[in-house]
């Protein structure tokens, strides 16, 4: 995983880089903020550690920056700053945890670890209303009650909810779920879409997959609020 760290002292990037290579991640160092938020748009990062006192952009600007463009990879303020209002500031900029200086590296991996588990959590689910999938371990929760899916039910229930609002043709699922040709027969669609109904409506959950007549099937987001 590679990690930003946002910090004008050579001395604390130094220390990091250092600890956080033995910990096996990758690490960039910016040293001013201004680019810092570059470096942060224009690559990929797991997690980013950005200093609030730094050069041209505050880290405060660079957070609201980053947040702004929809980003939601996680971010850990470094700040001696101790006041409530500060802390709270920092949060509402869009940061997903601080540590105060001076601190023990040991407490900093804890944290970013934390962060990074709860990172991948959120990107193996799939969440809209009292819906939940999670891709990962392949559960599917209504209004927090597990619903029991076959692979393959599970995969088609997926896909609806991937490309939610948007009608699924039967073609297009039997290209996409099933990987054969288009022109085979469709029913087996309508079928697995009957066993997904009747086990979400068992759970509670009516009319979340839609029929759009001599076309296919939709999944819309206003059905699952």
């Amino acid at each position: 995983m590679k990690l930003l760290i946002v910090d004008d002292e050579p001395g604390i990037t130094s220390f990091l880089k250092e600890g956080l290579e033995e910990a096996s991640y990758s690490v960039d160092i910016a040293s001013d903020g201004k680019s810092g938020l570059d470096m942060a748009l224009s690559n990929t990062y797991s997690l980013i550690i950005l200093d609030w006192m730094i050069p041209v952009l505050s880290g405060i600007e660079v957070c609201n920056q980053i947040r702004k463009t929809g980003s939601m990879v996680p971010i850990i303020f470094l700040t001696a700053k101790k006041n409530l209002d500060d802390l709270l500031i920092g949060f509402e900029a869009g940061a997903n945890d601080y540590i105060k200086k001076p601190f023990e590296f040991e407490e900093l991996l804890v944290r970013i670890n934390a962060q990074l588990k709860k990172s991948l959590k959120e990107e193996n689910t799939l969440t809209v209303g009292k819906l939940t999938i999670n891709t990962l371990s392949h559960q599917v929760f209504f209004d927090s009650k597990e619903i029991i899916f076959t692979p393959k039910e599970f995969s088609l229930l997926e896909y609806l909810v991937h490309n939610m609002d948007s009608v699924c043709t039967r073609n297009r699922i039997l290209q996409e779920v099933w990987e054969i040709p288009p022109e085979s027969d469709t029913s087996v669609v309508d079928v697995f879409i009957t066993f997904i109904r009747r086990k979400l409506e068992k759970a509670g959950g009516r009319k979340i997959i839609q029929t759009i007549y001599g076309i296919g099937y939709v999944v819309r987001e206003q059905d699952l609020l």
